[in-house]
């Protein structure tokens, strides 16, 4: 059910859940290779499916959607003129990803070359943003392991010194009775 989740996430958003996955896998709760093949997948057949729909309707069901055919029609000239880094880079900034795969579609761009370039970029995005998460599971454990150390030590040295503090009155009590 998770690997299901983790697909149509992938297919539709970016890197939050990705980030999370990873860390869930650092946990245990996932597995870190099949997180990776589920969100590599779904992220291809996502950017695939966008493409498919900008090529075969093109702009004609914006017209209903003045901002989204404004942004749609930015991303279009610029995959244009910079396809290569667009899809290289088209996942990372938020906003993006949902109006860069119709654009894909609507420009000039050969499907063979986008598929192409579509699984690249969709690899490179599932192994660094799973892995970030996988790996703030590590360092995240690692400070908590150590600030608990730190807090046991502190809570030592505080018992130690009350203790200390309380028998010197104590004594003093005695001494007095």
């Amino acid at each position: 059910m998770a690997y299901s989740f983790m697909f149509a996430y992938s297919a539709s958003h970016s890197l939050l859940f990705g980030l999370f996955s990873g860390y869930a896998a650092h946990a245990g709760a996932l597995s870190l290779g099949t997180l990776i093949g589920v969100c590599w997948v779904g992220s291809f057949a996502g950017d695939a499916v966008r493409f498919w729909i900008g090529r075969r309707f093109g702009t004609g069901w914006l017209e209903r959607f003045p901002t989204l055919h404004r942004a749609i029609g930015i991303a279009t000239r610029l995959a244009d003129r910079h396809h290569v880094w667009m899809i290289l880079l088209h996942r990372y900034p938020h906003g993006i990803r949902g109006v860069a795969g119709f654009a894909y579609g609507m420009s000039r761009l050969p499907w063979p070359t986008f598929l192409a370039l579509n699984f690249v970029a969709a690899g490179i995005w599932s192994v660094a943003v799973v892995s970030l998460g996988f790996a703030f599971g590590q360092v995240s454990e690692k400070v908590m392991n150590d600030a608990s150390s730190g807090f046991g030590l502190v809570t030592l040295v505080v018992f130690l010194g009350l203790s200390w503090l309380f028998s010197r009155k104590l004594e003093r009590l005695a001494e007095r009775s």
